[in-house]
């Protein structure tokens, strides 16, 4: 953007913000931090696990780790909170044995908490875990049954009184129902298999801890992301037990990156360790069989889903006629939602044209098969997102390719394709549906006048100049007008 002089104004020095003091912070620590020798990719990691910034992590990268199911490293939030929690309690209980140590331990570790919190820029997310944690490191000093549930229940609600519409925020979900997850279920998962041996208890309770996470946030990730990656059992396994010396070796290394005292050898293993980490995510994300996607789940399904594991989960807890009714209930809730959904997308009939910015992308649904046409030809239909994105959502079976033609009928609806040939003196035409493709040079107020048309659809492959025009026109003509890069797709229900 170019400015002229008279243009723009210069402010005075503004006021003092916790976000730019915390900024200036993170600016100087990468700086120290590039005065060594680190990778790009080293010191990406380092920005998004230790200061909550992935906005230097490269789309590849961010890729791998999503698809080896351990994507939640990098986003600083709870499991970093929590993880930190457990170092500061284990290197302050010495606190513990003067008097009022315990108050005072209390006091420096929710203090800490909330300095890292202000170093990763008080993110929603890093608000969230820490808010959390905080609850829960006061409520472990009372030493009471369910004291973490009550924490977690209560920082919740303090955050919902701040911030209402953290509810309908994904990371919020996510984060409580995968501590709810580990809360509730890990103990019992973990006494289900018992060993003798030390080792062998260790990797059960970090794979016990997984699963509880995973089973509550399953669906929701479903219902949200689509997809489940099958070697997150491995993932987990593999990173979390040195996920806390490699927060702890990253802390380190940026205070005595800060203090010019970070000897060579140490900034080399470190980033030898940043590498490996790096490596690893590389072999589990190309183990593509075991990543699972294009998994369709609705709301109606998410909640009956949420209500079948609640009731499973009361069942194994306490087996009685009570709970045994409440399962089967849950199950047959399930059960009924599955078929009502497969019946309601078997007797879909709709016509609908997508939104895409390069090619026309339109076609008929029956049942669940769609019958695609575009005016370019394509190698394979998950090339355009929006067809994938439909495909999934609306839990279609097939995604047939057919022939683009220019004039075609559906019921007893006409339609007409105009595309840069502009050609559309059509006879026997009776109040189409007009769509406009690649940017036709057409007198727009007489194609009106000629086919009177029903309604007027411009889709991504037109110049934004021409759709204002076109709809400039269509109002003074009182036309019905859809622009679907305003208005997203077009569907016509039959």
């Amino acid at each position: 953007m170019f400015l002229k002089k008279d243009r723009y104004l210069l402010l005075s020095k503004g006021r003092f913000s916790l976000r730019g003091f915390s900024a200036r912070i993170r600016s100087k620590i990468n700086k120290a931090l590039q005065k060594h020798p680190f990778s790009k990719n080293t010191l990406a990691v380092m920005n998004a696990l230790l200061l909550g910034q992935r906005q230097d992590l490269s789309n590849e990268l961010r890729n791998k780790y999503e698809n080896a199911g351990a994507i939640h490293i990098l986003a600083l939030s709870g499991l970093h909170v929590g993880i930190l929690l457990l170092l500061l309690n284990f290197l302050l209980q010495p606190l513990e044995r003067l008097r009022k140590g315990k108050s005072i331990k209390i006091i420096l570790v929710v203090g800490l908490l909330w300095c890292f919190a202000l170093i990763a820029g008080m993110s929603a997310s890093v608000v969230r875990a820490v808010t959390m944690f905080s609850f829960v490191a006061v409520g472990l000093s009372f030493q009471r049954r369910k004291t973490i549930t009550f924490s977690l229940i209560s920082s919740a609600f303090l955050l919902l009184l701040v911030k209402p519409m953290f509810l309908f925020d994904v990371g919020f979900q996510l984060s409580y129902l995968a501590v709810f997850g580990i809360v509730w279920l890990q103990p019992k998962l973990a006494n289900l298999l018992k060993c003798k041996y030390w080792f062998f208890r260790k990797v059960w309770s970090l794979c016990s801890v997984s699963i509880a996470a995973q089973v509550g946030v399953l669906p929701l990730s479903l219902y949200y992301f689509h997809q489940f990656p099958g070697l997150f059992f491995l993932s987990n396994v593999l990173i979390t037990p040195f996920l806390g010396a490699i927060l702890m070796g990253g802390i380190l290394v940026i205070i005595l990156a800060l203090s010019n005292l970070l000897p060579n050898l140490i900034a080399v293993s470190y980033n030898g360790i940043i590498e490996a980490l790096n490596g690893l995510i590389h072999w589990i994300s190309s183990k593509e069989a075991f990543l699972f996607q294009g998994i369709s789940m609705s709301f109606l399904v998410l909640l009956a889903s949420y209500l079948f594991s609640i009731a499973l989960f009361q069942v194994c807890q306490k087996f009685n006629v009570k709970t045994l009714r409440y399962f089967l209930l849950s199950l047959f809730l399930i059960q009924g939602t599955l078929w009502f959904e497969h019946i309601k997308f078997t007797n879909k009939n709709e016509f609908i044209i997508l939104h895409a910015s390069r090619k026309s992308v339109y076609g008929q649904r029956k049942g669940k098969t769609l019958f695609l046409k575009t005016n370019q030809p394509l190698t394979s239909w998950q090339e355009i997102t929006q067809i994938e994105n439909y495909r999934v959502g609306e839990q279609l079976d097939f995604v047939e390719q057919q022939a683009a033609i220019n004039y075609f009928t559906i019921g007893n609806q006409d339609f007409l394709v105009v595309d840069s040939l502009g050609i559309y003196q059509v006879d026997g035409l009776k109040n189409p549906i007009v769509l406009l493709q690649s940017s036709p040079k057409i007198n727009i107020t007489r194609l009106i006048k000629t086919l009177a048309p029903k309604l007027l659809i411009a889709d991504g492959t037109n110049y934004t100049s021409f759709v204002k025009r076109w709809r400039l026109v269509c109002n003074k003509n009182r036309v019905l007008f859809h622009d679907t890069g305003e208005q997203g797709a077009y569907v016509l229900k039959f």
